[in-house]
């Protein structure tokens, strides 16, 4: 496989981010797709009884946002993720607006590989997911 990351391009902290309001809709997709039902999800009644008092957005839900980033903006078009680690901070909501954003953070032109820094953060400025991605990148 040749790959290519444009690294006269890509420099150490250069970022992108992106932005998503949450719906329900978009909790009900989601469960559909991946099969997660957990009642802390989509049963308000349980929620209610939980430490978080209402409904949570899927954490793999709000973390798919960070390969939106990576994978539209920056770096963009044929990104291929090799690891992705995340450490979930605190609870995202239903209509809360979560701004991914990635920085570049190490730069490895002899692998063809970039490391950056990842975090998710709510309206209120709270950080909700932190962590860190590994890519390459294909012609």
């Amino acid at each position: 496989m040749v790959v290519d990351i444009p690294y006269a391009k890509l420099k150490i902290g250069d970022s992108a981010e992106i932005s998503k309001t949450f719906s329900e809709s978009d909790i009900y997709n989601f469960a559909g797709i991946c099969g997660d039902f957990n009642p802390l999800h989509i049963d308000s009644e349980a929620a209610a009884k939980s430490p978080f008092k209402k409904r949570v957005v899927h954490g793999m839900l709000v973390a798919s946002l960070i390969s939106a980033v990576l994978g539209t903006v920056l770096p963009g078009k044929n990104t291929i993720y090799l690891e992705q680690n995340l450490q979930f901070k605190a609870p995202v909501f239903i209509g809360d607006t979560i701004t991914a954003r990635v920085e570049v953070a190490e730069l490895q032109p002899q692998k063809n590989v970039a490391r950056f820094k990842t975090a998710v953060i709510n309206q209120s400025g709270t950080k909700v997911i932190e962590g860190y991605a590994v890519i390459t990148k294909k012609n």
